[in-house]
């Protein structure tokens, strides 16, 4: 599944999400078409703007701040959190690199414009490049009848 998304800075670009997530995009849309995807618990001040308010229910979008606040509240109970909502988003760049995910992939997946600061993110650890170098090696292919 995709859509068409608009980026910080207006930048419309399609971003494509795997089966869990499109398993839980129409519970969380709730039949909405436009507005914000992420609510607040309470209604919008008037000077919120009107497209950061869920028409139907009067909600705000849940602010950046918010989200990360809760976000880490919520993962502080976890092993080595708390996690912030930048680390979630580069979590999983590291193990689409060592699964064979080009440059061009990753940095379409994660929204970086240039190669350097992705290289800040899809790093490949030592066992990540151990296993690329076993499974490229054509003499080890050739023992595992490939």
């Amino acid at each position: 599944m995709c859509a068409v998304v608009t980026r910080n800075g207006g930048a419309r670009e399609v971003i494509a999400w795997q089966t869990g997530t499109a398993r839980l995009l129409p519970r969380m849309l709730a039949g909405r078409g436009s507005g914000p995807l992420f609510l607040t618990d309470r209604k919008a001040w008037p000077s919120v703007a009107v497209d950061d308010v869920d028409p139907s229910m009067g909600k705000a979008r849940l602010s950046c701040r918010n989200a990360a606040e809760l976000f880490e509240d919520h993962t502080g109970v976890l092993v080595d959190g708390p996690y912030t909502l930048h680390q979630l988003r580069h979590s999983w760049l590291p193990h689409a690199a060592e699964e064979g995910a080009s440059p061009p992939v990753l940095m379409k997946l994660s929204g970086h414009t240039s190669v350097r600061s992705l290289a800040e993110y899809a790093r490949v650890s030592d066992e990540g490049l151990r296993r690329y170098q076993a499974d490229s090696d054509p003499a080890a292919r050739r023992r595992r009848g490939h």
